[in-house]
């Protein structure tokens, strides 16, 4: 199958940056759409931000100018630079990536495990 393992996260202070990063493995014919969601304790998970192939970018409104999303096809990596990092960015950051497995008929998505990202004087 697909595995995605992320790394990167950590504890911050306000003002702060981070960078995340998500790598994919497995038997894997195509990525299409990659992503990062997150949740923050008592919330539902929200979209951070996507890319499709590698230019097309979509944002959350409460990181735009701030997160910057890319993907390295070649690795199957995508990125997440996270700067002017705020308390309200405080969540559990998942990969997400939409994948068409080797004898697959369509794509599936995929999750990662979570990395915790806190941001905190």
């Amino acid at each position: 199958q697909v595995q995605l393992v992320e790394a990167g996260g950590g504890l911050v202070q306000p003002g702060g940056s981070l960078r995340l990063s998500c790598a994919a493995s497995g038997i894997i014919y195509s990525i299409n759409a990659m992503g990062w969601y997150r949740q923050a304790p008592g919330k539902q998970r929200e979209l951070v931000a996507t890319v499709i192939g590698d230019y097309n970018t979509n944002y959350a409104d409460s990181v735009k100018g701030r997160f910057t999303i890319s993907r390295d096809n070649a690795k199957k990596t995508v990125y997440l630079q996270m700067n002017s990092l705020k308390p309200e960015d405080t969540a559990v950051y998942y990969c997400n990536a939409n994948v068409r497995t080797v004898g697959a008929a369509s794509p599936y998505d995929y999750w990662g495990q979570g990395t915790q990202v806190t941001v905190s004087s």
